[in-house]
């Protein structure tokens, strides 16, 4: 309701029909009435965001679960994903940075993890996602860290690299599988190496990279193996639901 109000304010005050927005929007006058309405159920996101966009309203799409345990479930997943990869590389003989900021020229950031590796003069620009969100603003910025990172390093720590790699790693994951090739084109034109030319890359750093390194987290397997594993929700006979563990299907 509170959208649905806030659109029809907006549309209001810039003496619009509904006609008009749906016009504006390339959708039907029903649709812009339900959204007024707060009929939102009964539309996709989608058709939401187009009326909303008609008006120069920015419609966020947020997660929330018990309050503050989000963030932090989210800080747990991404701080244990740059974990995992520390230790990769420096199992490898990289030397590595976390969280380095950096401030060139007046363009101020952080970059998640930069690694070095001497004998081959290769710096690793790594960003570290535990879900995928904006891809437009995730690769924007991304770009502007691959221009600015490797100055940033030579003024900090003398880091002179001949060759840059430039690596988005995501959580290896049915999901985030699927957000990526929906954007297939994209990261293709951005980051087209995958998981094993990655891998390959930090073995032997001798030209250019820019890729993509789904990364298997053995601690949230842990905790996913210490908690039971996935569980199934089944219907009684009697209608009520009861929780078990997941059953094996024999073949």
């Amino acid at each position: 309701m509170r959208v649905g109000a806030a659109i029809r304010a907006v549309r209001l005050r810039r003496g619009l029909r509904q006609s008009d927005v749906a016009t504006l929007a390339g959708v039907s006058q029903s649709t812009v009435s339900l959204v007024e309405r707060g009929h939102l159920e009964s539309l996709t996101v989608a058709s939401v965001r187009t009326v909303a966009r008609a008006l120069d309203i920015r419609l966020p799409f947020e997660a929330w679960w018990r309050g503050a345990e989000l963030p932090r479930l989210l800080d747990e997943r991404h701080a244990s994903l740059v974990g995992a990869v520390v230790a990769r590389l420096r199992h490898l003989g990289w030397e590595v940075r976390v969280e380095h900021s950096f401030n060139v020229r007046g363009e101020r950031g952080s970059v998640d993890v930069v690694g070095w590796l001497g004998s081959q003069a290769a710096l690793l620009i790594i960003e570290v996602k535990s879900q995928l969100v904006d891809v437009q603003e995730l690769l924007s910025t991304f770009d502007r860290k691959r221009r600015v990172v490797p100055a940033a390093v030579a003024a900090d720590f003398g880091w002179r690299p001949f060759v840059v790699g430039q690596v988005l790693v995501l959580p290896e994951e049915t999901v985030v599988r699927t957000a990526v090739a929906r954007h297939a084109d994209v990261f293709a034109a951005s980051l087209p190496a995958r998981t094993v030319d990655v891998r390959r890359w930090c073995r032997e750093p001798s030209q250019p990279l820019a890729g993509i390194w789904f990364l298997r987290d053995s601690n949230t397997s842990n905790r996913m193996r210490a908690g039971g594993g996935p569980r199934r929700v089944r219907r009684r006979a009697s209608g009520e639901f009861r929780v078990g563990p997941r059953s094996r299907v024999a073949s």
